[in-house]
């Protein structure tokens, strides 16, 4: 069982609690260090302001040496396809291979009106973030010394040298999710490495992974000799060694632990949190987004890193 560490910026960090945050991520031995992709707070004042994600993992790429490095997940809204394949690529390269790609259609209208972002409907979304996968996808497969075409509804590319590559073969792990049961799971299936279901019931989880698990059968993706898809969650974490550390880290990120357990995270003490943890693996998690809010709390991870990941 893998677990990374994921992070919300936009809710107040300075590109220096980023760092901070992941190399404490590193050093207690995490597979991955993921952060949101955000320009807006969803609550508090949100102060110092967002970073840029893809500016955020650049220059962790160059000041971590291990951890797995990405998205979950990259608005489709925010950025043309063929300039973030080629951020990724390049970010891929700075990190020795250890960049991630989630991407999603973006779904945080404010965020857009704040910062005058185009935000159009759900179906041009999903249909904008198909294209997206297209093109990504497919400039970095384009062999070396040949060009890549594409004419679709809102994206063209001509005579593209595809360049630049990324340092993972054949490409950076993709990253698709969420909750629909019917065109997130056919994206999945299509183009992605891993299918993610974020702040879910366990029963819910089952249910999505029963449908992307219909999209590859309907896809040929077996066939097709493509590698099964790894199926991941991510869930809010409050992890504590008694009770009553429970529920400080709670209220100091406003959440209430007994609200969220079985619904959209994992809250106790480490053997509750581990028993939780379990009941997720039961319906076929590889890999744990364990979401931490309070950046300043490093103990917090290492509670986690010694006294939950040994158990899973």
């Amino acid at each position: 069982m893998r677990l990374c560490i994921f992070t919300e910026p936009q809710q107040g960090a300075a590109y220096d609690d980023l760092l901070r945050i992941a190399r404490h991520t590193e050093d207690c031995g995490f597979d991955g260090f993921f952060r949101s992709d955000h320009y807006l707070t969803m609550d508090g004042s949100g102060l110092p302001g967002p970073t840029d994600a893809w500016l955020t993992l650049a220059a962790l790429a160059v000041q971590t040496s291990r951890v797995r490095l990405g998205t979950l997940v990259t608005s489709a809204t925010f950025r043309l396809p063929g300039p973030l394949a080629i951020s990724v690529a390049q970010v891929d390269a700075m990190s020795g291979g250890r960049v991630e790609l989630g991407l999603g259609t973006g779904w945080f209208d404010a965020e857009h009106q704040a910062y005058g972002i185009p935000f159009p409907s759900p179906r041009e979304r999903f249909d904008r973030l198909t294209e997206q996968l297209e093109v990504i996808t497919g400039l970095w497969s384009t062999p070396v010394g040949e060009t890549f075409d594409y004419r679709g509804t809102y994206y063209q590319l001509t005579d593209s040298p595809a360049l630049p590559k990324p340092v993972q073969s054949p490409t950076p792990p993709v990253i698709v999710g969420g909750k629909g049961l019917r065109r997130t799971p056919m994206l999945a299936a299509r183009f992605a490495d891993e299918f993610n279901v974020p702040f879910s019931s366990a029963d819910d989880v089952a249910r999505s992974y029963a449908a992307v698990a219909g999209a590859c059968e309907r896809t040929g993706r077996a066939a097709a000799g493509r590698a099964p898809l790894v199926l991941s969650a991510a869930l809010t974490v409050l992890c504590g060694r008694s009770d009553a550390e429970v529920r400080r880290r709670g209220e100091a990120v406003d959440r209430d632990p007994a609200g969220m357990r079985g619904a959209y995270g994992v809250a106790g003490t480490p053997d509750q949190v581990v028993e939780q943890l379990q009941e997720y693996a039961k319906h076929g998690v590889e890999r744990f987004f364990l979401q931490v809010l309070d950046l300043a709390d490093l103990d917090h991870l290492d509670l986690i890193a010694s006294e939950v990941a040994p158990h899973l």
